[in-house]
C-alpha cells in the first residue's frame, strides 16, 4: 500500500468546494479500487478515463449537495413504463 503525505496547511487553505470536489473524486476512485496516487502508475488513457468518470461523479454529487438532496430524491422515484 502506498502512503501519501498530505500537507495539511495547504490542504485546508484551499477553498472548501475544491476540497469537497477532490474528496468526492477520491471517493469514486476508491470505490473503483484506486487511490489518487495510483493514477500516475496507470497507462495514460486509463488514468484519463478514470479521472473523467470521477469528475462526472463529483459534479453530480455536488449538484445533489447544493440542491439539498432534491436531485437524489427525484432520481429515486419509481418510474412507470405503462
Amino acid at each position: 500500500m502506498v502512503i501519501t503525505i498530505i500537507d495539511l496547511n495547504r490542504f485546508l487553505a484551499e477553498s472548501p468546494p475544491s476540497i469537497l470536489e477532490r474528496t468526492l473524486m477520491a471517493e469514486y476512485l476508491l470505490a473503483k479500487g484506486y487511490l489518487m496516487s495510483d493514477l500516475t502508475t496507470l497507462p495514460p488513457q486509463v488514468a484519463t478515463d478514470l479521472m473523467a468518470e470521477a469528475r462526472r461523479f463529483s459534479a453530480i454529487r455536488l449538484v445533489e449537495i447544493a440542491g439539498g438532496g432534491e436531485c437524489q430524491w427525484k432520481m429515486r422515484l419509481p418510474i412507470s413504463l405503462n
